[in-house]
């Protein structure tokens, strides 16, 4: 049975996954006026390669040694970010998916910690306006809008979403070929053209700006492949987007896959791929990515534990385990 639109709508909403543009104030690598620090890159593949923890440290020593920056900051939100995504994750309408997570006590220092990303980002813009510090700032709302989304708070989600798309609009007014702020508009424009009527009716009561499916597909497109910070995650949300709302399984799938190559031990980016096949009835190939997911443990024990349960559910799935 195929899932409704609003039920589906729920991950996407917390993915204004929109995630991590992660910058520092110090030369190492320039793409779109945003400067990466190689510490910043190594504490993204971390994240990326399955092992969030492993940044966490990284991050909080920016935070020490470059206070008045926000890529500390959001360094360690996306990696808190991709925990609470793990530990979120379940088998729905035959989707490996976070679906729904209920308030945790550490959403309150999540919250602080993106809020404390804005404040200081806003802090730069007063004294110098910067694309890349509207990047930033949007993306300190796009962390509270994974959460509220997760949450189902959608009213909240709605709220900090207009905010972060403001700011990404106004770093491309100041930086056309801010790519990976092209990107998160482009999963705004998404998942908005993908609500229902009454939704949508909703919608221009409370003031948010319409969106469209289309320009969103070229968005995350130009991001997936042009930008540097947001590659992976454009990508990952890209893949999911097109697999719960067009049910684009071939295209998802060759979407996904550079994700696996790139970071072959992440957990999550297998269980996807192997979804991804067993929805296009590839069950030996589905059945081999769900045994490597069981070569892996995350050492977080929760998502450790959440994604083998959900390994397990999706391999009984397959006809040959019956």
């Amino acid at each position: 049975m195929k899932p409704s639109p609003a039920a589906l709508l729920k991950p996407l909403l917390l993915s204004f996954n929109v995630l991590l543009l992660l910058a520092a104030g110090s030369p190492a690598a320039r793409a779109g006026g945003i400067t990466i620090l190689p510490e910043v890159r190594q504490g993204m593949d971390l994240i990326y390669g399955g092992d969030p923890d492993a940044a966490i440290p990284i991050a909080r020593r920016l935070q020490q040694t470059q206070p008045d920056h926000p890529a500390g900051f959001l360094l360690e939100g996306e990696a808190l970010w991709w925990k609470r995504f793990c530990a979120a994750c379940e088998i729905k309408y035959g989707m490996f998916e976070a679906w729904k997570r209920s308030k945790e006590p550490e959403d309150d220092a999540y919250i602080a910690l993106a809020d404390n990303e804005i404040s200081i980002a806003e802090a730069r813009l007063a004294k110098a306006e910067t694309a890349e510090m509207h990047v930033y700032a949007g993306l300190g709302y796009a962390l509270e809008a994974r959460v509220y989304g997760l949450r189902a708070q959608n009213r909240n989600v709605a709220r900090v979403a207009v905010k972060g798309r403001a700011e990404m609009l106004r770093a491309l007014e100041l930086d056309p070929q801010m790519a990976d702020a092209t990107a998160i508009l482009g999963v705004y424009n998404y998942y908005v053209d993908t609500l229902s009527s009454i939704a949508k009716v909703l919608r221009v009561f409370m003031g948010i700006p319409g969106g469209s499916k289309d320009e969103g597909i070229r968005q995350l497109e130009v991001g997936m492949n042009q930008g540097v910070l947001m590659a992976v995650d454009a990508r990952f949300i890209f893949a999911r987007a097109i697999r719960q709302y067009d049910f684009k399984y071939e295209q998802a799938l060759s979407i996904a896959e550079p994700l696996h190559r790139k970071y072959p031990r992440n957990p999550i980016f297998l269980l996807l791929l192997g979804n991804l096949n067993e929805l296009l009835g590839r069950n030996a190939e589905a059945a081999n990515y769900y045994r490597d997911v069981l070569k892996l443990t995350p050492p977080d024990p929760v998502c450790a534990a959440r994604l083998h349960e959900s390994d397990a559910a999706l391999s009984a799935s397959l006809p040959q385990s019956r």
